[in-house]
């Protein structure tokens, strides 16, 4: 019947569902699982969570740079995800030491504050240096830091009573790509706290010049538009009084007349300019600047004047490219031919002269009334040309050099360098094995030792090549350098002779280190491939061992196992390989069998443990370095952004604190060996940053709990 035949397709029907949903199961089951957008994670990295079923590889962590998918295998005794740390670090740092002086590229960059203490700046910081003998400074030297900037710092204005500091910094731009504006920073050099911020949105560019009025009151800064805006301000206030278009050259220099707060100099670019400035005092926006244009006369006009002095009678020197030295008022004092080459700073003296210092000739002089020479020094070749010139206490000299030294001494001693750096990008770094000593390296082709403790430079070798990596022999004796031609030298620490010269490839090296037990040597190139070298026991001698082959890209990171038997490396194009060295540089296909092995050291970027530093949207280039703690507590990471993070270990999606300081990207980070200190180092900014590491045993309290700042990494990142 119909009845009948209805409920045999309805049994039918009900049989087809049945099978269809078996089969949607069966299908869900057998397929890859697709990844799920984490929501606190939006943009090109994201991490998920993947649990294999029917699979004996148990658990991995995906996460995605650039549409590429990277799997980490959690290791066994990890059950949970939740086992994780999930907050921030214990421990903090705090700056310690800053080595270097930013005297290449800058001027107004070096003066002497009532305290005694030496104020100059590098990178975003400014440094209040104590020279060890200083009154009240502790033996050794001592150093504070203004840290207030969030850029690098360009120029400095010392105010009258000795005490506040203007400091005016360029523009920049945030790990998004925002601008950030120039400004000025007037702070007191006694509590390190701003007192006025100056001209917030008013430039562009950045600062290039700023002074003080005669009696502090008054503010002038030329700032580096195309136009370089002159413009006055009231200190007290942070209100603009006056403002004019300077000139289309560039302006090297600014200053008030001590004598008379409404007369003020520029010079710069082939002019020297004297404004006057009138009506309006203390109104904002209702001065007056006028312009007159200084005349060389019978001089020949230089392309340069970079500097220039009041003198006691009004009168006012300016220092040329020319080398001469031209007074400009009714005084006596014509002009002399005072170098060979620019004369890069004028300084007056408490007695009444003034010393100039050298380019080319890189003499610093002493002149009396008449422009009479009275004495002279010369500066070491080694030390660069005078870029700036302070006087100290008693017949005391500070001098910075274009080279990046700061000096100290006199004309009739000499002269000692008190703080000294690099001059170009750095990259290489390592610490020593059981000393506070370590090791830098960069363009600049200087191989430089630096003494922790002593927080001075050990000793420098030329390479004649750029150097980009090295790494210490554990007994210390030795240090490898791999430089940019595919050259890579092994150096006695102490004699610094060449004990090795070896070319593997012609591509730079990205990494070179040594296995835990000093055995064997590991060196990754821009070729694809790590260089395998077995190496005696006082490191001194080594033979090719073999190669590791199978990279697709040029390497970036490696590390050792604690049995010094296996690597793990990471490659350009964010591959995570595994390599038994001992069995003879093979491939470990199975990645998953490496997930318990033990690392003597952490700076792989990508890696399980080390998983949850990326930021949020990172294109897999952000961070360029990072370091595990020997006591394996701590992680600090290197980012694109000027910053140094500090993680708990291992690293999942816990907060991280944030430290600025770096006016470039961050190159590099290293513990010490006994993890008290962190070095990092600055890329263009030429830097080296010593951080002390503080609480949960470090040395020292841990300082108060910083504020919350946007977030820099997956979860969210604590300014300090």
């Amino acid at each position: 019947s119909l009845s009948q035949r209805l409920q045999v397709q309805e049994k039918e029907m009900e049989l087809v569902k049945a099978a269809l949903a078996e089969a949607l199961r069966l299908l869900r089951l057998h397929a890859p699982p697709s990844p799920l957008q984490d929501p606190d994670t939006p943009g090109g990295c994201r991490v998920v969570v993947d649990t294999p079923l029917f699979s004996v590889e148990g658990i991995s962590v995906k996460m995605f740079l650039r549409g590429r998918p990277i799997t980490m295998y959690i290791p066994s005794g990890i059950r949970s995800l939740e086992e994780l740390p999930s907050g921030p670090p214990p421990e903090t740092l705090s700056l310690d030491w800053v080595y270097g002086y930013r005297g290449r590229d800058s001027r107004s960059n070096l003066f002497v504050l009532r305290s005694g203490e030496v104020v100059y700046f590098i990178a975003c910081v400014v440094v209040l240096y104590r020279p060890e003998g200083g009154p009240g400074g502790p033996g050794g030297g001592g150093q504070r830091h203004y840290r207030g900037h969030t850029d690098c710092v360009r120029c400095l204005a010392v105010h009258p009573d000795g005490v506040r500091v203007a400091s005016g910094q360029t523009a920049g731009v945030d790990k998004d790509g925002k601008p950030l504006q120039p400004v000025v920073h007037v702070w007191d050099s006694e509590t390190l706290l701003k007192l006025q911020e100056i001209g917030l949105g008013a430039f562009e560019r950045g600062v290039g010049a700023l002074a003080f009025s005669d009696q502090g009151a008054f503010l002038c800064v030329v700032d580096d538009s195309n136009e370089h805006m002159l413009s006055v301000w009231d200190c007290s206030r942070g209100t603009k009084l006056a403002e004019i278009k300077s000139t289309n050259d560039s302006v090297l220099a600014v200053g008030f007349s001590p004598r008379d707060s409404s007369c003020i100099v520029t010079s710069g670019k082939s002019h020297v300019h004297f404004w006057n400035w009138s009506g309006g005092t203390g109104v904002p926006g209702n001065g007056t600047l006028t312009r007159k244009q200084g005349v060389f006369g019978k001089y020949k006009k230089p392309k340069f004047i970079p500097c220039f002095v009041f003198l006691p009678d009004g009168d006012i020197l300016t220092g040329d490219s020319e080398g001469n030295i031209l007074t400009w008022g009714r005084s006596k004092w014509l002009g002399a031919h005072a170098h060979e080459g620019s004369i890069f700073a004028l300084c007056l003296r408490r007695d009444g002269t003034v010393l100039s210092g050298g380019g080319r000739d890189r003499r610093l002089v002493q002149w009396g009334p008449g422009l009479v020479a009275l004495q002279e020094a010369e500066i070491p070749e080694h030390f660069g040309a005078v870029r700036a010139i302070a006087e100290g206490l008693g017949s005391e000299l500070l001098v910075g050099t274009t080279k990046n030294a700061l000096l100290r001494g006199d004309l009739a001693q000499g002269f000692s360098p008190v703080i000294q750096g690099h001059t170009d990008e750095l990259w290489g770094l390592c610490t020593h094995p059981f000393q506070n000593r370590f090791l830098t390296c960069g363009h600049d082709r200087q191989l430089c030792l630096w003494d922790g403790e002593g927080h001075a430079l050990a000793w420098s070798i030329d390479l004649k090549e750029t150097g980009l990596c090295a790494d210490f022999h554990p007994s210390g004796a030795v240090v490898a350098v791999g430089l940019n031609t595919g050259r890579w030298l092994v150096l006695d620490t102490e004699t610094r002779e060449i004990v090795s010269d070896i070319t593997d490839g012609n591509e730079q090296l990205s990494v070179v280190r040594y296995s835990p037990d000093g055995l064997y040597l590991a060196i990754g190139s821009h070729d694809n491939m790590i260089y395998i070298y077995s190496v005696s026991s006082d490191g001194a001698k080594s033979s090719r061992f073999g190669r590791c082959v199978g990279h697709s890209s040029f390497i970036t990171h490696l590390d050792w196992s604690k049995d010094g038997s296996f690597i793990m490396s990471n490659s350009g194009d964010y591959e995570i390989l595994y390599w038994d060295v001992v069995g003879g540089c093979k491939l470990l296909r199975n990645r998953y069998d490496s997930r318990d092995r033990e690392w003597a050291t952490y700076t792989c970027v990508l890696g399980f443990h080390v998983y949850g530093v990326w930021p949020d949207g990172s294109d897999g280039t952000d961070i360029n370095s990072l370091c595990r703690s020997h006591n394996e507590r701590v992680v600090a990471v290197a980012d694109d952004f000027c910053k140094v993070h500090l993680f708990q270990y291992p690293c999942a999606r816990a907060p991280s604190l944030v430290y600025g300081g770096h006016g470039s990207h961050v190159t590099s980070v290293r513990f010490t060996h006994d993890d008290s200190h962190l070095i990092s180092l600055g890329g263009k900014d030429a830097s080296i940053f010593q951080w002390r590491v503080l609480g949960a045993g470090g040395a020292g309290p841990a300082p108060a709990t910083p504020s919350r700042t946007p977030s820099l990494s997956p979860a969210s990142s604590l300014d300090v």
